[in-house]
C-alpha cells in the first residue's frame, strides 16, 4: 500500500484548521491536497485526538500484519497437500520438491525451505561425482546372466571384473534399477528343539546327503557346499545311492561320516551293507528334524531357486547337462559367504594352509563348515 506523506498528527492539525473556520477550499490549497483526499481524511479521523489516531494507526498495520501471516500459512498449506503421496525423504527427493514448490507457488528458496523443513545448504548442493551409467548397464547384464543373485554377490562379481566400487554403492544402484527379486516362498518346516551342528575338524570329513526332485516338459518327475556330485534320473534306487558313493569315494577320498535324512534309499538294506562294509559312519538325524542337516537344505534351496526353477528340462539328459553345469558354476565361479571367495577357491586355500603349517594346527579346531565350503551330496 502507498505510504501517506502526512503523518497522524499532521492530518489531526489540517482538519482542525477546517474546524476553527478556516474554509475547506482554502485548507486544501494552502496544504496542496484534493478535496476528496480532504473528507477521507475527515471521515477516518474526524473527532479523535493524536493518541487515538496513533492507536487506529498501529490496529491498522498489526491487522495487515497477520493477514499476511494468515495467507502465507495458508499458501504453506496448500503446498504441502500437494505434496502429500509423494516421499520427501532422500536429498534428491528434498531437493527436486523445493524446486516444485518455487515453480508451482512462485516462493523463494529460503521459504520453501522452510516449509520442508530442509537445510538449504542441501538444495543447493550439486552432485561432484562421476555418473553411473556404465556401472549401472553391468549390473543390469549381471542381473540378467544370474537372476537369483542379491547385491552382495553382484558385488563381488563386479569387484572381480575390476570396478572399484563398494557394496553401498552397488546397493543403491540395484534399489534405484529395481532390480530386487522376490523371495520364494520355502514348504513348512518341522518346528522343535535344534540339536547342535557338531564342527567339523578338517576338510572331507562330513558329507550331506539329501534328495531333490523336479519334472520334465512332458510331466515325468526326476529326481535331484563344494557340491560333490549331483547324479539325475527318473527314479535313484539304494544299489544306485550306493554305487554312486563308492564311485565318489574313489575319485575324492572316503569320508567320516555322512549324514542324511530317514528316506527310503538312504535306510534301504544296500546302504547299510555298504556302511558296514566301508566302515564310514552314517548318522541319521531325528525324523521331523530336517535343520540337523542344515548345510544340505540350504544347499537344495539354492540348488532349485538359481537353477531348477530357472530352466525347462525337456529331457533327461539335458537335464543331467544344466544340472552339472550349474555344480561346476557353483564351485568355481559363485561367491561363497567366505569374503567371496569360491568354495573351490577356499579349498585349495585350506590345503595349502596345512601344507605350510601342520604343526600349528594340531589340537585346534579348523574353520568351520561354511567357511571351508561343506562337502553336499545332491541326488536328483
Amino acid at each position: 500500500m502507498k505510504r501517506s506523506r502526512f503523518t497522524e498528527e499532521q492530518i489531526i492539525g489540517i482538519l482542525r484548521e477546517q474546524e476553527a473556520g478556516v474554509a475547506t477550499s482554502e485548507v486544501c490549497r494552502r496544504h496542496g491536497v484534493s478535496s476528496a483526499t480532504f473528507y477521507k481524511w475527515k471521515a477516518k479521523f474526524g473527532g479523535m485526538d493524536v493518541s487515538e489516531a496513533r492507536r487506529l494507526k498501529a490496529l491498522e498495520d498489526e491487522n495487515a500484519k497477520l493477514k499476511r501471516m494468515l495467507a502465507d500459512a495458508m499458501l504453506d498449506n496448500v503446498a504441502l497437500k500437494d505434496l502429500l503421496g509423494k516421499k520427501v525423504v532422500t536429498p534428491a527427493a528434498r531437493r527436486e520438491a523445493a524446486a516444485h514448490l518455487r515453480s508451482a507457488y512462485e516462493m523463494s528458496e529460503r521459504r520453501a525451505c522452510r516449509v520442508l523443513g530442509v537445510d538449504r545448504a542441501s538444495v543447493r548442493y550439486q552432485a561432484a561425482r562421476p555418473g553411473d551409467g556404465v556401472l549401472r548397464d553391468r549390473l543390469k547384464a549381471l542381473v540378467q546372466e544370474r537372476r537369483r543373485f542379491g547385491y552382495r554377490r553382484l558385488h563381488v562379481l563386479l569387484r572381480r571384473e575390476g570396478h572399484a566400487v563398494n557394496r553401498k554403492r552397488v546397493q543403491r544402484l540395484y534399489r534405484e534399477e529395481k532390480l530386487s527379486v522376490r523371495r520364494r516362498g520355502g514348504r513348512k518346516r518341522a518346528m522343535g528343539t535344534r540339536r547342535p551342528l557338531e564342527t567339523p575338524l578338517g576338510a572331507n570329513q562330513r558329507w550331506s546327503l539329501d534328495f531333490v526332485s523336479d519334472q520334465l516338459t512332458d510331466g515325468r518327475r526326476f529326481r535331484t557346499r563344494e557340491a560333490l556330485s549331483l547324479v539325475v534320473d527318473t527314479s535313484i534306487s539304494g544299489q544306485r545311492l550306493a554305487r554312486e558313493l563308492d564311485k565318489l569315494i574313489a575319485r575324492r577320498s572316503r569320508s567320516a561320516v555322512i549324514v542324511s535324512d530317514n528316506g527310503t534309499e538312504m535306510t534301504s538294506r544296500a546302504i547299510l551293507e555298504r556302511t558296514n562294509r566301508t566302515g564310514v559312519a552314517w548318522h541319521y538325524v531325528a525324523p521331523g528334524r530336517p535343520q540337523q542337516n542344515g548345510f544340505v537344505e540350504s544347499f537344495n534351496g539354492r540348488l532349485r531357486d538359481e537353477c531348477l526353477n530357472e530352466e525347462v528340462f525337456a529331457s533327461t539328459a539335458g537335464a543331467r547337462t544344466v544340472i552339472e553345469r550349474s555344480r561346476t558354476d557353483y564351485n568355481h565361479v559363485r561367491p561363497s559367504a567366505h569374503g567371496g571367495l569360491t568354495p573351490e577357491a577356499v579349498r585349495l586355500n585350506l590345503a595349502a594352509s596345512r601344507l605350510r603349517n601342520v604343526t600349528s594346527c594340531a589340537g585346534r579346531p579348523l574353520p568351520s563348515a561354511q567357511q571351508i565350503g561343506h562337502q553336499t551330496l545332491g541326488l536328483s
